[in-house]
């Protein structure tokens, strides 16, 4: 409440009719986000009761090159979803199909998830489809052009993409704090 009083007294284009839409797309978003988890739900059930469980399993099961070649295909496949949806979507619709694989090579959770986080990051700042390039172009001023904004953020993506490189070939760089704090 103090912060509220405060952004009243000290932004003066703050009123009741600002505050009002602000709270409305504020309800509005978080419905749409419990909505998405409440769904997601029912289709987990329907998609393992179906058997698509098993066909993930049996996918990957093609896939050659045992954990390391699933691992690359997941990031790929998460890469490309990443284009299109967002994390909600990857992570509480289609994240717990793949997991169960993982599950069962006894890969390390802290290291999938870091490399699951990097990955989706870079997936939305990747030009022309990454959605978080279009959150950019709305808070730009009116001289930057989309293509501006694609050729600024190739830098980023480049490093993010060496990132999630070195965090592939030496896992300890995600794992070693984990494990330091006794996780």
């Amino acid at each position: 409440m103090q912060c509220l009083i405060l952004v009243f007294k000290q932004f003066g284009r703050m009123n009741m009719q600002l505050l009002k839409d602000t709270m409305h797309g504020t309800l509005t978003i978080s419905a749409m986000v419990y909505f998405i988890l409440l769904c997601a739900q029912p289709f987990a059930l329907a998609f393992r009761g179906l058997g698509g469980e098993d066909m993930v399993h049996g996918l990957f099961d093609m896939i050659p090159g045992g954990e390391v070649g699933a691992l690359l295909f997941l990031m790929a496949l998460l890469f490309v979803l990443g284009f299109f949806l967002e994390w909600i979507e990857i992570s509480y619709i289609a994240l717990p199909m793949f997991l169960p694989v993982f599950i069962g090579y006894g890969t390390d959770m802290v290291w999938l998830a870091i490399l699951i986080a990097m990955n989706l990051q870079m997936s939305f700042l990747t030009p022309p489809f990454g959605w978080a390039l279009f959150f950019l172009k709305g808070v730009t001023p009116p001289g930057i052009t989309t293509r501006d904004i694609y050729v600024g953020v190739l830098p980023f993506v480049l490093l993010q993409a060496l990132a999630v490189a070195v965090i592939f070939v030496f896992p300890s760089v995600a794992t070693w704090l984990p494990k330091a704090i006794g996780w």
